[in-house]
């Protein structure tokens, strides 16, 4: 499936600082980049990099002394999404995990799976498979905690939305983390960009290790999981952050944009459909998060 997607940043700056921005979308098995662009206006001193172990590709900013940023991008993208059949996720227990994925069973800065233990066992820990108690998760957490802008910030955990019962995108994937790696199911973070979601922004959600695969998850409902372009994944937001800021730096404006290709035909998939089936947007599976 093609996507075009776009983000337009805009900034002022208060003093001379550093930004480290992940808008690009990855290049894996999943997703090919057909066509890309990334401009900052005014030019400033610029890195591109990734971090060893991971497919995220940042950019590192030097503002100097300019006193506003505007950073664009846009890139067509074919995106593969898998479907995977629920009678193919089968229970895999901790000793037969790759040790690559061993690091998303462990509690985050974000997702302190060992506050929330007994929870999870109380409420998911009798479904009979592990693609139920994760169908659970995202359940209840769709049913019991409210959607909410602007009802948390940047250091609101999994455990704070529990307690709050509010939240937006990033809180309800935390959470969905911090209850699935309490019930021995690895699960990591992920932001993209997302087909239909309305209005349109960056997207978080969450992926589980099920049957030796990573699936979607995303307890807002707000747009089709079979529409997503993967821009980054980690343990929690703190490893795939879109922006992350040292010094005086202040956002103006994030216009984001998610738009289908020329000739394709999309159906998305709704709840009824994913009681069935997964879906899967993968990357390397042996990138191991750094300690």
């Amino acid at each position: 499936m093609l996507f075009h997607v776009s983000a337009r940043l805009e900034y002022a700056v208060r003093f001379s600082s550093t930004l480290i921005l992940n808008v690009h979308v990855q290049h894996n098995e999943s997703q090919s980049i057909v066509t890309e662009q990334f401009g900052v206006e005014p030019v400033v001193p610029l890195e591109h990099f990734s971090v060893p172990g991971s497919d995220n590709r940042f950019v590192r900013l030097e503002t100097g002394d300019a006193k506003s940023l505007t950073v664009s991008y846009a890139a067509t993208v074919d995106c593969d999404h898998d479907i995977l059949p629920t009678r193919n996720l089968e229970e895999l227990p901790v000793g037969e995990i790759p040790p690559e994925v061993i690091p998303y069973l462990f509690p985050s800065r974000y997702c302190q799976s060992d506050k929330l233990a007994r929870l999870a066992w109380d409420l998911f820990g009798k479904l009979p498979t592990p693609h139920d108690r994760v169908t659970g998760i995202v359940d209840w957490i769709h049913n019991n905690v409210e959607y909410l802008s602007g009802s948390t910030d940047s250091g609101t955990s999994a455990y704070d939305t529990v307690t709050q019962r509010t939240g937006v995108c990033r809180d309800f994937a935390h959470l969905g983390i911090a209850l699935c790696r309490a019930l021995n199911i690895p699960a990591r973070y992920f932001t993209g960009y997302s087909y239909q979601l309305d209005p349109p922004d960056f997207h978080a959600l969450f992926e589980a290790y099920l049957g030796g695969r990573w699936a979607l998850f995303d307890a807002t409902r707000l747009a089709p999981l079979n529409g997503l372009v993967r821009i980054g994944s980690g343990r929690d937001a703190a490893d795939a952050a879109v922006a992350t800021i040292f010094g005086g730096v202040s956002t103006r404006l994030s216009k984001v944009e998610c738009k289908l290709g020329e000739g394709q035909n999309f159906t998305p998939l709704d709840r009824g459909d994913l009681t069935r089936a997964a879906v899967a947007l993968e990357t390397n599976t042996d990138a191991t998060p750094e300690a």
